[in-house]
This record gives C-alpha cells, sequence and structure tokens, in this order.
C-alpha cells in the first residue's frame, strides 16, 4: 500500500504546473533574491531575523500563485512573511 501512495506522490509532481521545469526556475531565482535580501540578516541576539522556513515558504506561495516573474518578491515578502 506504501508503494501505491509513493507512485501517486511521484506522478503528481510530474504533472503539477507548479513543479514544470519554468516553475522551477522561478522558484530558483526567487529563492536566490530572498536569501541574499533577507538570509543573512541577524538579530540583537545573533540568531536569523528571518526564519528560513518562511523564505521558502514565501518562494512556494509565489510560484504557486502563478507569477510570471520575480517582480514584487521582496515587498510581497515584507508584507506577508516578515515579522
Amino acid at each position: 500500500m506504501t508503494k501505491c501512495f509513493m507512485m501517486e506522490t511521484t506522478m503528481d509532481i510530474q504533472t503539477d504546473w507548479r513543479y514544470s521545469d519554468d516553475r522551477m526556475k522561478l522558484r530558483e531565482q526567487a529563492l536566490k533574491i530572498l536569501l541574499s535580501k533577507f538570509g543573512s540578516e541577524l538579530n540583537e541576539s545573533y540568531e536569523p531575523k528571518y526564519s528560513p522556513q518562511s523564505i521558502y515558504e514565501c518562494a512556494h506561495d509565489w510560484v504557486s500563485q502563478g507569477q510570471q516573474t520575480t517582480i514584487g518578491i521582496v515587498q510581497y515578502y515584507r508584507a506577508y512573511y516578515a515579522s
């Protein structure tokens, strides 16, 4: 039964438009931008100011919403993900 579930998951990723080559390239670009802008900032305790999870979720949501470019992603992150 587990084997069937794994095959269904693999098929979903292969056919889901969010994981096409173009979407994955856009996701990569989004992650690069967000990580370069927010990934190295530290708070006063020298801990990351922004969580890697929030950065990844923002990139994922951006791509999943059908955005075609990364224009506006920094403002989007600030508005919805930055704490």
